[in-house]
């Protein structure tokens, strides 16, 4: 497995990889701090690609005022151990000062998307998603980009990205993978003190008890949202930040369950805001 800092190392090695006939590249990228979650989106590329590139970057620009980049969970060595026993080809872990040298200032909105679920919790964060996803599609090259389904609204926005700016490549989304007691893996579970960790399993709860009651023929979204909201609200250590029902590509609110649908929800355990969703 090679390990790139230099991205015109990473474009040369896609080009070359390119003239190969046949030789496809699937793209997964991270910020890094690896679990299963992250591992499954590595399987889904090396099944379905001749070469896979990880990026691994934590990006300062999707981190608002009041986040602390520096405090973000890193460990290189361990990410790279796994993704070496995972079969992939290339890491790259581009330097800060090569993604925005000094004196960048170009910038990629994805204007209503980018406002909306995570985007209006977190004003400017889906800039900086879609900017340095961008960047990392123009030097990878890929054929095809992962993500995972717990990430929803990043992935409308980098699907209207990706469809907006032409970019040559599939988006590829793969299921949520959850711990045994229901909580979706995430880098940002390893913030929670025992009993924020316990108390966050209460969002997989409320999408099961909204799952159960679409099953049982509810199709009102208002319905639905209450259900999520009720359940939320008996764990007390939960902070809601959103419980919503609504379109999985422009991510607005709908008022009946007519097609497929994503029941989204967000809160804070302690200073860690988690999210989760299921597709109805």
């Amino acid at each position: 497995m090679n390990v790139l800092t230099s991205g015109a190392e990473v474009q040369a090695y896609a080009l070359q990889a390119k003239a190969l006939r046949n030789r496809t590249i699937g793209l997964v990228p991270t910020m890094g701090a690896l679990h299963a979650g992250h591992l499954s989106l590595v399987r889904a590329a090396r099944a379905q690609n001749e070469r896979v590139i990880v990026s691994i970057f934590v990006n300062p620009t999707q981190f608002g005022p009041h986040e602390d980049v520096a405090r973000y969970p890193r460990d290189l060595e361990g990410d790279c151990a796994k993704l070496d026993a995972a079969g992939v080809d290339l890491v790259w872990t581009p330097r800060v000062d090569e993604v925005y040298p000094p004196g960048y200032q170009t910038y990629i909105r994805v204007e209503d998307l980018e406002n909306r679920l995570d985007g209006a919790s977190r004003p400017g964060h889906f800039r900086g998603v879609a900017t340095v996803c961008a960047r990392l599609f123009h030097v990878a090259l890929p054929d095809r980009a992962y993500f995972g389904q717990k990430d929803a609204a990043q992935v409308a926005v980098i699907r209207r990205l990706v469809q907006d700016l032409q970019f040559p490549l599939e988006v590829v989304v793969c299921p949520i993978v959850r711990e045994p007691d229901g909580l979706a893996m995430s880098s940002r579970n390893a913030y929670l003190d025992p009993n924020d960790r316990r108390a966050a399993t209460v969002l997989y709860r409320s999408l099961t008890a909204a799952h159960a009651l679409y099953n049982a023929g509810e199709r009102s979204a208002q319905a639905i949202r209450a259900c999520l909201t009720d359940v939320l609200a008996s764990e007390p250590r939960a902070r809601l930040d959103y419980a919503a029902v609504v379109d999985p590509d422009t991510l607005l609110e709908v008022e009946r369950v007519t097609s497929p649908t994503l029941v989204a929800v967000a809160a804070l355990f302690g200073s860690t805001r988690l999210i989760d969703n299921i597709v109805l």
